[in-house]
Parts: C-alpha cells; sequence; structure tokens
C-alpha cells in the first residue's frame, strides 16, 4: 500500500554528509516509498566521499552558501526534471574552531556565515525554485532544532540562528501562498548522534543528559526524525503548514524527572 503517496514525485535531498546524515536516512525512506530523490552535496570532495553510499544516483553539488552554485543547481534540476514535488533542506554550519567563546563574544563574522549558511540558504533554495515546485502538492522541509529558547551553552549561537530558520518557515508559508500550495515545515529533533553534533563542544554529555530527560529514557533516533521528514514531504500531511514538529521523546514535558532530581541532589 502507497500510503504516503511519494511513487514518481521527484524530491530534492540536499545536506548528505554520512550514513548518520538526518538527509541520508530520509532519503532512504523516499526511495522505498518509490521516490525520485534527487541529491545536492557541498563540494566535489563531499560528493566523491559518498560514491559508494550514493551509487549511480543523481547527485550535484552546490555550496549555498553562494548563490551563484544555488542558480547553477536550479538550471541542473530543471534540465532534467519538470517539477519538483518537495524539497527537504538539512544544511547548517557553525564554526567553532576558536573554541568555545561566552555568547556575547561570538564573532561577527562566525554567526553571519552561520546565519547565511543554516538559515539564509532555505530562503534562497525556495525562491530559486518557486518555478519548478508543484503548485498544488509540494512540500519544503527544514530541518530546526527541538527548542531555540534553552540557553545551551555549548550550542552558542546556533540557537539563535535556528530561530531565525523557524521564523523564515512562517514566512516563507505566507508569501508562497499568494501564488501556490506549496508548504513549509520544521522538524524540530532533540539531540541526535550526527557527526555534526560531534562538532559541538561538550556534545556527548549533553546528549546523556537529554536521553535520561525523556519518557523512555532513550535518545531520539535519527530514523524516527526521517519518518517524520518522510512524512511531511508527502500528500498525507497536505493539512500541516508553516509548523515546527518537535521530536524529543516527551523531554520537553519532563525536566523534572524524579530520577534526574535525585541524582542531582548532594
Amino acid at each position: 500500500m502507497d500510503y504516503l503517496q511519494l511513487a514518481g514525485k521527484n524530491i530534492l535531498v540536499t545536506g548528505v554528509a554520512n550514513r548518520k546524515s538526518v538527509a541520508w536516512h530520509t532519503a532512504r525512506l523516499l526511495e522505498e516509498a518509490g521516490a525520485n530523490v534527487i541529491y545536492s552535496v557541498r563540494s566535489e570532495q563531499r560528493k566523491e566521499s559518498l560514491a559508494k553510499l550514493l551509487g549511480d544516483r543523481t547527485v550535484f553539488v552546490c555550496d549555498v552558501e553562494h548563490q551563484a552554485e544555488i542558480d547553477r543547481l536550479k538550471q541542473q534540476v530543471s534540465q532534467q526534471y519538470d517539477s519538483l514535488h518537495g524539497i527537504l533542506h538539512s544544511v547548517a554550519f557553525a564554526d567553532f574552531s576558536a573554541g568555545w567563546l561566552p555568547f556575547h563574544e561570538t564573532p561577527r563574522d562566525a554567526f553571519l556565515q552561520s546565519v547565511n549558511i543554516s538559515c539564509y540558504s532555505l530562503i534562497a533554495l525556495a525562491n530559486s525554485f518557486q518555478e519548478l515546485l508543484d503548485k498544488t502538492e509540494g512540500s519544503v522541509v527544514t530541518v530546526s532544532i527541538s527548542t531555540t529558547r534553552m540557553a545551551a551553552e555549548n550550542y552558542g549561537y546556533m540557537a539563535p540562528v535556528k530561530a531565525a530558520l523557524d521564523s523564515s518557515v512562517c514566512f516563507l508559508a505566507k508569501t508562497f501562498s499568494k501564488f501556490s500550495n506549496v508548504r513549509f515545515n520544521a522538524v524540530n529533533p532533540g539531540l541526535l548522534k550526527t557527526s555534526a553534533s560531534a562538532g559541538i563542544p561538550g556534545y556527548i554529555d549533553s546528549y546523556l543528559h537529554a536521553e535520561k530527560a525523556t519518557l523512555r529514557k532513550q535518545a531520539v533516533q535519527t530514523e524516527e526524525v526521517a519518518n517524520t521528514i518522510a512524512f511531511l514531504l508527502s500528500p498525507r500531511s497536505s493539512g500541516i503548514n508553516a509548523q515546527g514538529i518537535v521530536i524529543d521523546a516527551g523531554m520537553e514535558i519532563n525536566y523534572f524527572d524524579e530520577e534526574i532530581i535525585r541524582e542531582d541532589q548532594p
């Protein structure tokens, strides 16, 4: 049974880095559902490193930090496909090469680069691909975080950047509604085991704490996030627009779990 109704649909997936990527887990689900997945990766080096994983699939190169590359991607995709039914924006970047710094010492260049890559690229992709996106069933999904109000010191300036991304989802949904039914949504997962997360200072300790705070005492799995993305990209989620779907296994309501409280007591 084709529950997701994705068979034959063309979906652009950005951001595959390796087997642990949310984008890769999602792409596999989409392919299992019969979708035609078009891959976009950051660089030729990344494409080469993924050769064994992606095999003979269609893979384009696009560094979303640069508008010219986004425009080139749109041209390349449009030469092979008449329309797109969905886009997964799974791209984020933060330069922590200077080490952990208090938020008020965030370097201007690092912050602005992160906004450009992690947030503005969604707007740029949507604008570039608007004519190609199916006006009736088009769906765009981005990957955010479970909360941008929790001031986790080690996550630093990425939380404000993700807050801008969450807001952009709403504004894109509104502006596209003037001429189409294209939907924009975000998935907002709790802490995941991904290669990108490994670059965040002190991430493992935060991950283990988050796992204790979930209702089931088990961390969110990347596959669970991918399941939600596939649903949001499908026509089955047609009534969901301008939303952020939190996937945290109940963590947000469980900060005062009795076991955690007992552990904190001397």
